[in-house]
């Protein structure tokens, strides 16, 4: 009885003693040395979690695709003065932006810096027009182009510090480009949009280039009518000639 009794005893008293040692480390690892250690561990896992990745996003440029970066010395675009040691396809002859290619690259702020560009393609709507045609018919077109910036050192250049408001400029060319086009066509219809984006491209694509640093995509009408002018003095020019065969054959009689 009595060893049962030393036995249960024992077993009764060993689950305090375990408990108190768990507890005891803690507040050891809490205490000065402790606290101090762990303030330290946590403040090392912190730098390599935070700090390293935004000093390497801080010195490292990464151009993803659709995009383009042109390179900056304090705000200001760099100009190339000198040819490439190792040319490349946008890097851009003597006179030309410095263009960055999709990838990563290295970069100091403010000092060797870079601008990105969006050289997706996108659209802009033509204000409506009243065009005549070869035949004399008035045509209301509604009309849309496409484009896109061209990541070159020379077309960038153009885009960025050539032109003040590019979408204008380009309108003004293509709206140009597509009235001449359509006042070589006949018949109260225009044909299909293929055609005319074919015949508008042809004859102004290069000049778009040129004077904007842009690619032209793609010229649509998306709506066209004969005018309300044309169609009421039509009009009236019919009802005079109906009104000229009613006294013509009345004479007759």
């Amino acid at each position: 009885m009595n060893s049962g009794g030393c036995v249960v005893s024992t077993a009764l008293g060993g689950s305090p003693r375990r408990h108190s040692g768990v507890m005891e480390m803690i507040f050891a690892m809490l205490g000065g040395k402790g606290l101090s250690s762990l303030l330290k561990t946590g403040t090392a896992v912190l730098t390599i979690l935070l700090v390293v990745p935004a000093m390497l996003k801080l010195f490292i440029v990464t151009v993803d695709e659709g995009w383009a970066a042109i390179r900056t010395r304090n705000g200001k675009p760099i100009i190339r003065n000198r040819p490439q040691r190792r040319p490349t396809n946008r890097g851009g002859a003597v006179g030309e932006v410095v263009v960055l290619d999709p990838g990563s690259h290295g970069a100091f702020p403010l000092f060797y810096w870079y601008r990105l560009i969006d050289v997706r393609c996108r659209a802009t709507d033509l204000p409506a027009r009243e065009m005549s045609g070869a035949s004399g018919h008035q045509h209301r077109v509604h009309a849309s182009f496409e484009w896109r910036p061209i990541p070159t050192g020379r077309d960038l250049r153009v885009f960025e510090l050539d032109v003040v408001n590019v979408k204008e400029r380009a309108s003004n060319i293509v709206g140009a480009a597509l009235r001449d086009v359509i006042r070589g066509m006949d018949g109260p219809e225009l044909p299909h949009n293929d055609e005319i984006n074919t015949r508008v491209i042809a004859a102004s694509a290069d000049e778009v280039r040129r004077a904007c640093g842009v690619e032209l995509v793609r010229v649509m009408v998306t709506g066209d009518a004969l005018t309300d002018g044309y169609l009421l003095s039509t009009a009236l020019r019919d009802a005079d000639r109906g009104a000229q065969a009613v006294a013509a054959l009345h004479a007759l009689n």
